[in-house]
């Protein structure tokens, strides 16, 4: 009987930057999209010790760059290997194939069903589905290089434009926050200029950001143990150059000039605990009617009289300071720790 094998599949930055400037993407641009793969690069240097932690348990451990997956999975045994994607994408980036390919060949996979891996890279139509399933995710609209494909609805407090299919912090400027229709359709203008994607204009939320995260480290856990926290960058809201500043390629390099920074994190439930319940029930909510699972985050912004749900993500940051300091938090395990019991209880579960 082989070893049982956990099977880690990621994209890396570069080869998501080469087939982007191959498609005619300026240098700057490609960096900008690829840097949203930044996970890929930081876990690099966890690998080592998710093998130790991995062979400390009974188990193998093999990471497995995306465009390698289709032979990789040759050389496994379906009944004993468990498939962990770490980054998601439908258009820029392709990690969305790894569960779906997974589950054709007969393995089974860590995560969330792999409709959803496409379902959250299309903010517009995952909070159509988030909004149905009576969660207060904000109403947005949808526009293309100036044009209108459906009107924002109406705000006092003005909207907030990105892309519609990019990860949360790409194109987001300083003056994404606009006040008026016309700001928005000039916004989704250099949005399609620059990355070729159709803009969302959401109504602009007023509050703190927070972010839930979640791993079913033992096979019982529920939300329970989802990790709720403000996250405090000094700003209303991170850009795109803060993100890039603190992850990925351009976040080592920012270590190395001194550049790095990272956010502050406080506990929702201490100061918030109506906040910290109403996330809780929002969460149970996404995990029973849209079926998330195994691991996920939510962004949130918490006002004084309101929480709203923003976006869900299939593949959260792994390695990211969050989700580390979450691991450490509530599970009392370092972030390779976590993955090596999450994988070995899913296994089990088999």
């Amino acid at each position: 009987m082989p070893r049982p094998t956990l099977m880690l599949v990621y994209e890396p930055e570069q080869a998501c930057r080469e087939r982007l400037l191959a498609g005619g993407y300026a240098d700057r641009h490609a960096l900008e999209i690829s840097s949203y793969l930044a996970q890929s690069t930081d876990i690099q240097a966890d690998l080592p010790d998710i093998a130790d932690a991995c062979t400390a348990r009974g188990l193998d451990f093999a990471p497995v760059e995306l465009d390698a997956l289709a032979s990789a999975l040759d050389k496994y045994d379906p009944a004993s290997t468990l498939v962990w994607t770490l980054t998601d994408g439908i258009a820029y980036f392709r990690g969305g194939a790894a569960p779906a390919l997974a589950r054709l060949r007969g393995f089974t996979t860590f995560g969330s069903d792999d409709s959803l891996f496409a379902l959250c890279q299309d903010k517009f139509r995952a909070g159509a589905v988030l909004r149905a399933a009576g969660l207060p995710c904000p109403a947005a609209g949808l526009a293309r290089d100036g044009a209108w494909l459906v009107e924002p609805p109406a705000s006092a407090t003005g909207w907030f434009v990105k892309p519609n299919r990019l990860g949360a912090k790409i194109g987001i400027w300083a003056d994404s926050h606009c006040r008026t229709p016309a700001e928005a359709l000039a916004l989704s203008r250099r949005i399609y200029s620059a990355y070729r994607d159709d803009a969302i204009i959401q109504a602009y939320v007023e509050g703190q950001n927070v972010r839930a995260s979640f791993l079913a480290v033992n096979r019982r856990d529920t939300i329970d143990r989802l990790g709720l926290d403000f996250v405090g960058s000094g700003s209303d809201f991170q850009t795109m150059a803060d993100s890039m500043a603190i992850y990925g390629e351009t976040g080592k390099l920012a270590r190395q000039s001194g550049a790095y920074r990272e956010p502050l994190l406080a506990p929702v439930g201490v100061s918030q605990p109506k906040a910290d319940a109403a996330i809780r029930s929002m969460a149970a909510k996404l995990m029973a009617a849209v079926g998330l699972r195994d691991v996920f985050s939510l962004d949130l912004r918490v006002a004084p009289d309101r929480t709203h749900l923003i976006e869900f993500e299939v593949c959260p940051g792994l390695p990211c300071f969050d989700f580390r300091a979450y691991c450490g938090a509530e599970f009392g395990l370092s972030l390779a720790e976590a993955i090596a019991s999450a994988a070995l209880n899913r296994l089990a579960q088999r």
